[in-house]
């Protein structure tokens, strides 16, 4: 939210997250989340209700944990992450457990009240990586 946002003008930030298009999950330093949009059900198959309070890990393929969490530590103790917001291409579950090709971008969000960092995402799903097809023989 801008400066100029406070509590009392809170609901139309957080109708605008709601009525994105683009998943938005917001997570705190220990990588709960705690905030799930409309989009983000739509892609990755949790309610909010189901999302909200879990870790990142339900959506995160177990191969790529560790290194997802080194990063994600790494980034809330910087306060910064190293791909500078610009959007990635990665892997991710869905809750039947499928893979799923996300865009996402990331950043860390200080408040600026308190000094707690935590991280929003917003990703769009992507299509798989489909090989190269052969080239025709000479």
């Amino acid at each position: 939210m801008s400066e100029h946002a406070t509590p009392s003008h809170a609901a139309p930030y957080q109708a605008m997250i709601e009525q994105m298009t683009d998943s938005v999950i917001y997570a705190d330093a220990e990588g709960i989340i705690r905030v799930w949009n409309h989009a983000s059900e739509l892609m990755f198959g949790f309610s909010t209700a189901e999302a909200v309070g879990q870790s990142l890990d339900i959506i995160v393929p177990e191969r790529l944990r560790e290194p997802h969490w080194r990063g994600y530590h790494a980034a809330i103790a910087a306060g910064a992450t190293k791909h500078g917001g610009k959007a990635m291409r990665t892997k991710a579950i869905n809750k039947a457990g499928e893979a799923i090709f996300a865009e996402v971008s990331f950043c860390v969000v200080e408040d600026p009240a308190t000094g707690a960092r935590g991280s929003v995402a917003v990703a769009r799903p992507a299509a798989p990586v489909t090989p190269p097809a052969p080239k025709p023989a000479a």
